[in-house]
């Protein structure tokens, strides 16, 4: 059963189109990964997904709703969050206060609070943003202000803030740029664990590695337009991807 489903989605800016006519459907429960070469529209369709940008024309649905007109955090409120390409995170505050904060969102619809006039079921909001950092192996570093973290941590603190916001949907966009080969090995053992709980996940990426380690579904945009869809094993063989995007030679 498709969870997300995007029909005839089109972008412009300007002259420039960048997005015509995309046509995706994202089975529950499944990793679907987005790839394609720079300037292919990938950045362009996630902010429509998350309500940053809104379509020319199209339709966008989340469990059979529209999220087209929807401000990005009414879509958090409905059950997507979203892993950015920079970790979105608070480098002054604590890891478990970053994690709570996305906690208290999910419970009372909002950001606007006061932590020291709202005690009410706090100790609850905590213990889930303790198990939150536990799931992305970050619970030892629980009071450590997150700017002092690698790179590779700091994104998994966002994952721990996404998972704490209890999403239906999670948008990883390149969730391993910059990290090591070590790292990223972590964070594909890290998202198969995730994986394994059903929850959905859309993959924007370039590593190949990962993509292949990961996807059940595997979608290829290229200049705005989605030019195959699959399974991996089947789009990977596709000599339009080949052309476009794995340069010319069967990886």
């Amino acid at each position: 059963m498709a969870l997300l489903e995007i029909s005839d989605v089109s972008v412009h800016f300007g002259g420039v189109q960048a997005l015509q006519d995309v046509n995706l459907s994202v089975e529950q429960g499944s990793i679907h990964c987005i790839i394609g070469p720079n300037g292919a529209g990938k950045s362009t369709l996630v902010n429509v997904m998350t309500g940053r940008l809104h379509p020319d024309h199209g339709q966008v649905t989340f469990d059979g709703n529209s999220l087209i007109g929807m401000q990005p955090f009414d879509i958090n409120q409905q059950g997507i969050a979203r892993v950015f390409q920079t970790p979105a995170i608070f480098p002054d505050m604590s890891l478990i206060d970053n994690v709570a904060i996305s906690g208290l969102a999910r419970r009372d619809g909002k950001f606007a609070f006061n932590l020291w006039q709202d005690r009410r079921g706090m100790s609850e909001v905590l213990d889930k943003a303790e198990a939150r950092l536990a799931d992305v192996g970050l619970q030892d570093q629980a009071s450590t202000e997150a700017q002092h973290l690698s790179r590779g941590d700091k994104r998994r603190l966002e994952l721990a803030i996404c998972l704490a916001s209890e999403p239906r949907l999670l948008l990883l966009d390149e969730p391993t740029a910059g990290m090591s080969r070590h790292e990223t090995e972590a964070t594909i053992d890290l998202l198969k664990q995730i994986a394994q709980r059903g929850m959905t996940k859309i993959v924007i990426e370039h590593d190949m590695h990962l993509v292949f380690s990961l996807a059940d579904h595997l979608s290829v945009l290229h200049q705005g337009q989605v030019i195959a869809n699959g399974r991996p094993e089947d789009v990977r063989g596709d000599e339009r991807v080949v052309e476009a995007y794995l340069g010319g030679a069967k990886q």
